[in-house]
């Protein structure tokens, strides 16, 4: 899912089928799903509910994007609350936080040097512009990942 604006973005690294959020509120479809990984958690509890198959997952693995932000704790309660409320229904509502560690790093490394993923780089920065990378990624559009090169 994302925005009209990055519809041929998203296709380009693989997605079978994508959803343009400013047309359509795949929440209101007939379409059911086994697994849903939420980045953004902007929809309610019973909205992510009324889409997952009896028995899927949602994996609550963001909060509306990095760091502190307009309505990051009202988001991080309706993360919460969805993960207790889904103690009592079939569908489970699951918390994700990553974690840095080598054996991941590695693995990702060998997936990209052998071309079977691309990663989306939107914007690389030299170390003394940090600043600015900051203040672009705190304006919420960026297209892929903001790279600080340290050499």
């Amino acid at each position: 899912m994302c925005s009209t604006h990055n519809l041929d973005l998203v296709r380009s690294i693989g997605a079978d089928h994508v959803i343009d959020y400013t047309k359509e509120d795949f929440t209101k479809s007939e379409q059911r799903y086994d697994l849903i990984y939420d980045l953004v958690g902007n929809h309610s509890f019973s909205e992510r509910r009324r889409i997952l198959n009896p028995n899927g997952i949602c994996v609550m693995a963001g909060i509306g994007g990095a760091g502190w932000h307009d309505g990051f704790a009202i988001r991080l309660a309706g993360e919460l609350n969805a993960y207790v409320r889904s103690r009592f229904v079939s569908q489970k509502f699951i918390a994700y936080i990553a974690q840095f560690n080598k054996q991941d790093m590695t693995l990702l490394a060998d997936l990209m040097q052998s071309g079977k993923i691309t990663p989306v780089i939107d914007r690389t920065y030299k170390l003394n512009q940090t600043a600015d990378a900051l203040r672009y990624l705190e304006q919420g559009h960026a297209r892929g990942k903001v790279v600080i090169n340290l050499e």
